[in-house]
């Protein structure tokens, strides 16, 4: 894990939050057992980046109605986050600070894309706004995480993955170790959100405005005047907030 120190945030820093889709959560078509239990983590998180003027990236899988990857055409999964579905959609449980950019991917029906990096334009996006380190979580740990993370790698990018909010489908039981072991391996480290110096404490945020249909549920903030308040735990804050 990394140290405080090692994680002060800014605007070389970029959060991307991989797949956080109905399809893939309880009760969706392809869900990844505890998959919600992670959208309040990767909530604070978003307040964190947002706070920092860090990039935040929301990815998604908008796959025609006939990709390769469905079973219908010989794939390994059922049809799931087919673009303009509600199971397509973002949770409304996810809170995206106004200015998210969102990134479809699995786009071609006749290729399978995994990593969020993977012929969606966002390397050449990162690279021009001067972005060098990548913080990822999201779903999932064995498919959309590690081939993220390892096109980021090899695209150099310096990588954290943000342990306490990633879940994965482990269809062959140690395929979420072997995931893990193989980004550490890759150079990718591992942190969780207590690992983050304190936030600040924002007075006068609004109430979230909540969107519908194909764009992202979105959490407008304005920030005034700002105290930075006593140091503790940060998970001691997150208790604070609820």
């Amino acid at each position: 894990m990394m140290k405080t120190s090692d994680l002060i945030l800014g605007s070389q820093d970029a959060l991307i939050i991989t797949d956080i889709q109905n399809d893939f959560l309880p009760g969706g078509a392809l869900p990844v057992k505890d998959g919600d239990l992670i959208i309040p983590v990767i909530n604070e998180y978003a307040k964190l980046f947002y706070q920092a003027n860090a990039k935040i990236v929301a990815s998604r899988d908008w796959h025609p109605l006939n990709h390769m990857s469905f079973t219908a055409q010989g794939g390994p999964w059922p049809p799931h986050c087919v673009k303009e579905t509600k199971g397509a959609q973002f949770s409304l449980d996810l809170k995206l600070p106004e200015g998210t950019e969102v990134v479809s991917k699995a786009t071609d029906p006749e290729k399978e894309a995994y990593s969020v990096l993977d012929g969606t334009g966002l390397n050449e996006k990162l690279k021009s706004a001067g972005i060098t380190r990548i913080f990822i979580g999201g779903l999932a740990t064995d498919y959309c995480i590690v081939n993220s993370v390892l096109d980021a790698r090899k695209l150099g990018f310096d990588v954290v993955v943000l342990a306490d909010a990633i879940r994965g489908i482990n269809v062959n039981p140690g395929d979420v170790d072997k995931a893990l072991e193989t980004m550490t391996q890759n150079g990718a480290v591992m942190s969780t959100l207590d690992a983050f110096p304190e936030p600040e404490t924002l007075t006068g945020v609004e109430s979230p405005v909540e969107v519908t249909g194909d764009k992202p549920l979105v959490q407008h903030y304005v920030k005034k005047k700002a105290r930075m308040r006593a140091r503790g735990s940060y998970k001691q804050v997150r208790r604070e907030r609820g």
